[in-house]
């Protein structure tokens, strides 16, 4: 049966893959969940173990592509195999939890919790990408990740391929055929699938006018920083310029605040010999658009190590607030193992280690009209960790702004995977999303996770229009960080008790 159950998860991991944007085949997130739960029912713990890590490399070999962009073809191999031995751990806790030979819905689906969670923390800080949720963002369950946050629509995914699971073995095995049970499972996959419909997503609230700007990157520009220092800021300053003619001209409206993404300038505004130069370009773009500008950018502050910021401008007055980027991608913006690296990629030593901020993202940002907003600020990959973006609503963010770059990945399935993740999170959290990138893919997110002016890649553009504010906070907010230690005493207690074999059936006499 052993290759049986490899070639059921090499289809249940490139099910996994399709699922995800790029392909957008959501349900076949559940089928890859249900030929894992099919594979290891009833296996040795060691074969549970390989089928789960043909799984993985099924998933994260095609889905992790776009990491060889630049940095070549080893650091991806490594990054998706090293991902991968976290589905294989899930596989020998499958063949414990169903040693039985019974495909176990529930408990299932909280080791899948489980073990998403390890691979959002472990190793370095963890990689939060690719999570069953995220695969969710056109799904009709999309709606209970406002119940149960991202790691509990994990588990309803994975439960629902559970009970798919569950359908086939009663259908199918021999040894387990219960054609009321199988009936019975697929009644409750279905309502599973379908009730979060019913679950609202409320977009009412006081509209904000927000401007986003996409200014695309110089061509041959490459994360090697070959185009002319300043390129970038150019672009920028001349973007929100061509915005405030616009307004002038009667064109376009007065935005209440405008946004720029992560590295939109080039050139550090807090630089102690430069900074005054790159500050005053910087300022004619925000006096010309006479709004307040949030501005990405690289900055040492004065010091040895960089960090990764937003700066906010007003106009007439200059720098107002900053925030420094808390949750650093492990190789990209620090780089454990340098001397180990090396030997897989010549672009490790022209990774710089930055430094990491303390405060969350929350910045008062005063508005024309004398009032103000509060914005929550996840700098790129932050937007799938979860407490980045929960402590940011927790902390009174009336709308959430995701400014990224994406610059360094091509044209893969990554902007795609990632503006997705930032739809999911506008549900999960009831708030609006300014979702900003250097290259694309942009867009102004409503509550509900719907996509207004969604920009192509390697495009200029600017984003115009009203997102509402809402500070009222979702069920998902109390429930989402007891969804992973809930999952660990499901998984202990299935352990600890397995159903036993059912008694034969009396015949009548």
């Amino acid at each position: 049966m052993l290759p049986h159950r490899l070639l059921l998860a090499l289809l249940g991991g490139v099910a996994l893959w399709l699922a995800f944007p790029g392909y957008d085949v959501w349900w076949l997130a559940v089928v890859g969940c249900g030929a894992l739960a099919l594979a290891t029912a009833g296996a040795r713990w060691w074969v549970g173990g390989l089928g789960g890590l043909v799984l993985g490399l099924a998933w994260f070999t095609p889905m992790f592509t776009w990491a060889s962009t630049y940095a070549g073809a080893a650091p991806w191999l490594a990054m998706s195999a090293a991902s991968a031995l976290y589905p294989a751990a899930l596989g020998v806790l499958l063949t414990l939890l169903q040693r039985g030979g019974a495909v176990r819905p529930f408990v299932g689906a909280a080791a899948w919790v489980l073990m998403e969670y390890g691979r959002a923390v472990t190793p370095f800080g963890g990689f939060p990408w690719a999570r069953l949720g995220f695969s969710q963002a056109d799904s009709p369950m999309l709606g209970a990740v406002s119940l149960v946050a991202v790691p509990g629509l994990g588990f309803l995914v994975a439960l629902a391929g559970g009970l798919l699971a569950l359908t086939v073995q009663r259908l199918a095995d021999p040894r387990h055929a219960r054609p009321r049970a199988a009936l019975a499972a697929s009644v409750a996959l279905l309502a599973l699938v379908l009730a979060p419909l019913l679950v609202p997503r409320p977009t009412a609230g006081e509209p904000l006018r927000v401007a986003a700007v996409q200014g695309d990157i110089p061509e041959g520009y490459t994360r090697t920083l070959t185009a002319d220092r300043g390129e970038m800021l150019r672009r920028y300053t001349d973007r929100t310029t061509d915005l405030a003619e616009q307004i002038e001209e009667g064109a376009a409206p007065y935005p209440d605040v405008v946004l720029w993404p992560e590295g939109a300038s080039d050139l550090d505004p807090l630089h102690p010999e430069h900074g005054e130069e790159v500050e005053r370009r910087i300022m004619e773009a925000v006096d010309a658009v006479d709004a307040p500008v949030l501005v990405g950018a690289t900055s040492r502050q004065g010091g040895s190590a960089p960090f990764n910021m937003l700066l906010s401008y007003l106009p007439g007055k200059g720098l107002d607030g900053t925030y420094e980027k808390i949750y650093l991608a492990p190789f990209g913006e620090v780089m454990p193992l340098r001397p180990l690296m090396r030997h897989l990629s010549p672009w490790v030593d022209r990774i710089t280690d930055f430094a990491a901020g303390e405060e969350p993202g929350v910045l008062t940002v005063p508005l024309r009209d004398g009032g103000e907003v509060e914005l929550g600020l996840g700098i790129c990959f932050e937007v799938v960790v979860d407490p980045a973006v929960r402590d940011v609503v927790t902390g009174g963010a009336e709308l959430l702004v995701v400014p990224t770059s994406n610059a360094w990945f091509g044209e893969g399935d990554q902007a795609v995977q990632h503006i997705a993740a930032s739809r999911v999170r506008a549900v999960e959290h009831g708030r609006s999303v300014v979702h900003i990138s250097n290259v694309g893919v942009s867009g102004l997110i409503s509550p509900d996770g719907t996509v207004h002016q969604r920009t192509g890649l390697y495009t200029e553009a600017t984003l115009l229009g009203e997102l509402p504010l809402r500070s009222e906070q979702t069920l998902a907010v109390r429930t989402g960080p007891w969804v992973v230690p809930a999952a660990g005493l499901v998984v202990l207690l299935g352990m600890l008790w397995r159903p036993g074999p059912r008694p034969a059936r009396r015949l009548p006499r």
